[in-house]
């Protein structure tokens, strides 16, 4: 799930843009930024950076093992072939 407080800053952000006419919105508005924000970033089938990076990992893993199946099937088929 995407962090709260990156959600929280980034409705901070936005509502300090808001001109400042329009102060008395302001709380409003960055409320329902926030409330915007996590909706649909929740709706986003997103990862955290430790979970991409874990799965990098088996990724590299699993790859690694692919490369030696196959050098060793490879090998195998050499020497049936002779």
């Amino acid at each position: 799930m995407f962090d709260p407080k990156s959600i929280d800053d980034i409705a901070t952000r936005l509502s300090d843009a808001i001109p400042p006419g329009f102060a008395n919105l302001k709380e409003d508005m960055e409320k329902n930024f926030r409330a915007i924000l996590q909706s649909a970033l929740g709706k986003m089938d997103l990862v955290t950076r430790e979970e991409f990076e874990v799965q990098k990992g088996v990724l590299a893993k699993t790859r690694a093992k692919l490369e030696d199946l196959e050098k060793r099937v490879a090998e195998m088929e050499q020497q049936i072939s002779k």
